[in-house]
């Protein structure tokens, strides 16, 4: 339908929407399509944990924008609702050390948070342990994100606390699930070897969706979260054809949203193929502004520098990020080294004439976009 003449906004009570929440990051759909074999695996890894015996742990892999966080929540909202289980899935983008992960398990635990200070690990690490032993309660806990852990040089202590719990309080039964997003990082051979004893995990690895099954699954939304007829077909064909060549279905689930509010902004009742093109360079800046709003104040002084810097020796950057910090070059390697793993940063060795081999560092997205979302 075209515009209203009025050129107006939609009255409170008018929307091209069924319901919004479906293009949220947080939506758990109810039909889970092409990863049926993926969630045979998890269940069958999770499915001692009903019977009150420890699960066999399971390792989740997979490019960003594939369905493991998906997974992983419409699992544990089955696991969660049985007696004698207890679930808690860590984002490790937010809680990235052990104490930050013990401490998100005790909090849903208990539903109160630990005190900030004042209270060890040994003693936050006790208290949930001891839970579950007088409670005879099982405990899963899902690790999302776990490569956040392994650029903190936090993913062996932790595992090794989750995994060797029952040795330290008899009748603790803990079971993990890590879900990693980096492609480059092999989990078990990053892992020490006193955790890679005891961590034999069933293995679920999600590819990147092929065309048609974006298209299966964002037809999927677009029926329960868009009255009928609401969108062209025009513009769900560009937002599938986008969301294949970016690889990450969470863009095109959110390139939904934005055109159907466009629309509204408009005060059209059906969301247009114009809608779509308006909205397409925010929606695939999605994972730029995640992985820029997931780092700490350091890490993004130092994105700002290399932002300032580009293509320069990794020393004269350090001047620049000292400036601003005060901090190391030991801390700088550091940070540099989680930016270039994270894949915001490219930092490679190249010959510079009179310099021999120098790192130099580049950002991996366009600079004022970089500087735009910091």
């Amino acid at each position: 339908m075209a515009d209203d003449g009025d050129g107006g906004m939609l009255s409170w009570d008018e929307s091209v929407f069924r319901d919004e929440h479906v293009f949220e990051i947080d939506y758990v759909p109810e039909a889970f399509r092409h990863r049926e074999s993926q969630l045979q695996t998890l269940q069958y890894a999770l499915r001692p944990a009903v019977r009150g015996n420890r699960p066999l742990n399971a390792m989740v892999r997979g490019p960003p924008g594939t369905g493991k966080t998906t997974a992983v929540q419409k699992l544990f909202g089955e696991l969660g609702g049985q007696p004698g289980v207890e679930v808690v899935r860590v984002n490790c983008q937010v809680d990235s050390t052990r104490y930050g992960v013990f401490s998100r398990v005790f909090q849903s635990i208990f539903d109160y948070e630990p005190p900030s200070s004042g209270i060890s690990f040994k003693k936050l690490f006790g208290q949930v342990a001891d839970h579950l032993v007088e409670e005879e309660h099982v405990l899963v806990v899902a690790l999302d994100d776990v490569n956040y852990l392994f650029y903190e040089n936090e993913a062996s202590d932790t595992l090794y606390s989750l995994l060797r719990a029952h040795e330290t309080h008899p009748g603790a039964k803990v079971g993990v699930v890590v879900v990693s997003s980096d492609p480059d990082l092999d989990v078990i051979e990053a892992l020490d070897g006193r955790v890679q004893s005891v961590f034999r995990p069933e293995e679920a690895y999600f590819p990147v969706y092929d065309r048609e099954e974006v298209a299966d699954i964002l037809g999927d939304r677009v029926r329960v979260g868009f009255r009928d007829g609401a969108l062209a077909d025009d513009a769900l064909d560009r937002v599938v054809e986008l969301t294949a060549g970016a690889g990450d279905l969470r863009v095109g689930i959110d390139m939904l949203r934005r055109a159907g509010l466009h629309a509204e902004s408009r005060a059209s009742r059906s969301v247009e193929l114009t809608d779509v093109e308006a909205v397409s360079e925010d929606a695939r800046a999605l994972t730029l502004a995640r992985d820029l709003d997931a780092l700490n104040d350091v890490e993004r002084a130092l994105v700002d520098a290399i932002a300032e810097h580009e293509g320069e020796r990794a020393g004269d950057v350090y001047d620049a990020f000292a400036d601003r910090t005060d901090l190391g070059y030991t801390r700088y390697t550091e940070v540099v080294n989680k930016l270039d793993q994270l894949g915001l940063i490219e930092a490679a060795y190249e010959s510079m004439e009179g310099r021999g081999r120098s790192r130099t560092l580049r950002l991996t997205h366009d600079a004022d976009a970089v500087r735009e979302h910091l």
